[in-house]
């Protein structure tokens, strides 16, 4: 074997682990996959595990992970774990602190990985090959993964994998996660139960210039001679960040996007409808009138079947987002968003979790641990749940498709609905901007912060990918919906039924719900809001998407209501003006314990989240109010 490459820094004692490796013939239980950001990682774990994968935190920690079995019948048993793309373990970082603890087996509740599987881009090798010291002294067994060959060979370049095995001393793999072209050496890899790594002096890599002479000199060893540039990113990033064009493509992609929420999603979501209620019918057809069948079929199965009609349009926002994510779109967006970030204080790191935010504001939080600066890290804490997030869509698309007319805007472009649904995300992002700009400007005010992004090439994203990626947020979110609605359904069903007068069921203004509802509608209905809105605003708290089950719920329980859709139901409640006030009302509230939580975890005190939930509570009363009366009175 050719003698390890030494570098020209300095060089640390090495570094061994404390658990004992596995023998060759022991079997491998856990296996961790580490690379940077943007090396495939996460599309080679999707191809390994197949739909065989779990996404929970790590313990005492924000920072969110993906586990999953290896598929195939000769690796059985043997589970991935999706590390954070990190470029090294120096712990400056929440996601670089949790990968080194987990690969040094200090990580509580978590066992240390037998096997370390570490991916790169083999198109920009010296850059992405500064965390392989790093990993490799934990002395666990390493397999590195030089993904995107089909990128390489297509492009001009070329590696001698030989040579780079025997510089570093472990087995090296040239594949493409995309196509599945080279992964079988991984399953080898696993079967052949390697012991641990042979003895090695690996660098010290301090500072960005120690790391470029260690990468260039061993890449250079290797034989490696960099592709050619991607003709088509240089091309197409000469329009999408193209300081005129590019604003306007972004807002065309957002056009395009809102209207595939209507004109895909809502017809998928009315045949889901009329799919649960004959399955609701058929299923509850056996039970005689009475309490238990008006909680069970009326309120419960009301309530949940009204969220999960949204999924279709969730889904499809979803892929939406998967698609631009994978094809490397949404970095030049987040690169874009810069110059508008400057300008309220912050910078184009908080656009990257204001942007996940889209999705749900929990994992946004979440990631702002990557933002250095403490005060750019609250700021984006305190302004990411007036992003619009998936949660609000149930309630959008059902108040603008029971209020906004079907009909052409802009052709077949964009119709009034898509048209509105965007409105309703532009306001939130205002908002986050307007509220940035005060806190920047004074109690989180701090010195600008460079702003550092590494673009990727622009990449086709491939169907296995969104299948698994769209799947798995649509199961994630149908799971913390669902359970959250099933119980305030159930309560709210129960009350709706109780308390009994002369041994009949009440009529549910009498009921106990009615009752608090009733108690409620003075504060409220200067907004155009009545008892029921009301009702739904309060149990709204616990998740937004609680709303729509409620009124399915409370609509299901009124006999006068029973037969009607949800959208005729809510005409019969809601004017238009106080349709609109109840939509503005939701871009601004923070109707999400989780968020509260999350918040309260993240700043360590109580006072963030307090003050957060009273702000936005205001400015969601404020906004509706002044909605409702200038829609009146333009109706008028």
């Amino acid at each position: 074997m050719i003698a390890p490459l030494q570098s020209q820094t300095s060089c640390c004692h090495e570094e061994r682990s404390t658990k004992p490796s596995p023998l060759p013939g022991q079997t491998l239980r856990t296996v961790a996959i580490i690379g940077p950001p943007n090396s495939g990682k996460s599309t080679l774990f999707n191809r390994l595990t197949a739909l065989r994968q779990k996404v929970a935190n790590y313990p005492g920690v924000t920072v969110e992970h993906r586990t999953g079995l290896l598929a195939g019948n000769s690796d059985a048993g043997v589970t991935l774990v999706d590390l954070p793309g990190v470029y090294d373990l120096t712990a400056y970082s929440e996601d670089e602190r949790v990968a080194a603890q987990v690969l040094h087996g200090q990580m509580p509740g978590v066992s240390q990985p037998d096997a370390v599987l570490i991916v790169m881009d083999a198109t920009n090798l010296e850059r992405h090959l500064s965390i392989v010291p790093d990993v490799l002294r934990t002395g666990l067994p390493a397999l590195l993964i030089l993904n995107m060959a089909d990128l390489l060979e297509k492009r001009g370049g070329h590696i001698n994998l030989v040579k780079l095995a025997g510089q570093l001393g472990v087995p090296v793999s040239l594949i493409s996660a995309s196509s599945g072209a080279g992964v079988e050496a991984i399953h080898n890899f696993l079967a052949a139960r390697s012991s641990s790594n042979g003895h090695r002096e690996l660098p010290v890599l301090q500072g960005p210039a120690a790391c470029q002479r260690w990468a260039r000199q061993l890449t250079g060893a290797s034989d490696y001679k960099a592709p050619l540039p991607a003709k088509w990113t240089h091309r197409l990033d000469a329009v999408l960040l193209h300081p005129v064009w590019g604003p306007l493509v972004f807002l065309m992609v957002l056009v395009a996007l809102f209207q595939a929420v209507f004109a895909i999603g809502q017809p998928l979501s009315n045949g889901l409808q009329t799919i649960l209620n004959d399955l609701g019918r058929g299923l509850f057809s056996w039970m005689h009138s009475g309490l238990l069948k008006s909680v069970l079929f009326d309120g419960v199965w009301r309530g949940l079947s009204s969220i999960l009609v949204f999924l279709p349009q969730i889904l499809v926002l979803f892929l939406f987002i998967t698609v631009l994510e994978d094809s490397g779109y949404l970095a030049r967006a987040a690169l874009m968003a810069d110059r508008t970030m400057q300008r309220v204080g912050l910078n184009g790191k908080s656009f990257v979790p204001l942007l996940s935010a889209y999705a749900c504001a929990v994992p946004a939080i979440m990631a702002a641990r990557t933002i250095e600066n403490r005060r750019d890290r609250l700021a984006t804490i305190l302004i990411a749940p007036f992003m619009t997030c998936s949660a609000r869509l149930p309630i959008y698309t059902l108040v603008i498709a029971a209020f906004v007319p079907e009909r052409e805007l802009l052709g077949p472009l964009l119709g009034y609905r898509g048209a509105a649904m965007l409105g309703l995300y532009v306001i939130g992002f205002l908002a986050a901007l307007f509220t940035a700009a005060i806190l920047k400007s004074s109690v989180l005010k701090s010195s600008p912060m460079p702003f550092i992004l590494e673009l990727p090439e622009y990449r086709r994203p491939t169907l296995r990918s969104m299948a698994i990626r769209s799947a798995d947020r649509a199961w994630v979110f149908t799971k913390n919906a669902g359970s959250v609605i099933l119980v305030v359904a159930t309560i709210l069903a129960l009350f709706a039924n109780l308390p009994f007068v002369g041994g009949t069921q009440p009529g549910l203004h009498q009921s106990y719900i009615g009752q608090v509802g009733h108690a409620i509608e003075p504060v409220i209905q200067p907004l155009g809001f009545n008892w029921r809105v009301g009702i739904g605003l309060v149990t709204s708290v616990f998740a937004r998407e609680v709303i729509v089950g409620t009124f399915g719920t409370l609509y299901g329980a009124d006999p006068a209501s029973r037969n009607l859709t949800l959208q005729t139901a809510l005409r019969n409640d809601l004017t238009p003006a106080g349709a609109a006030a109840l939509l503005v009302f939701f871009a601004f509230a923070l109707q999400c314990t989780s968020t509260l939580a999350v918040v309260r975890r993240e700043t360590n005190s109580w006072k963030w989240p307090v003050l957060q939930f009273a702000y936005m509570a205001t400015l969601a009363y404020a906004a509706a109010f002044l909605t409702n009366l200038g829609v009146s009175q333009l109706l008028r």
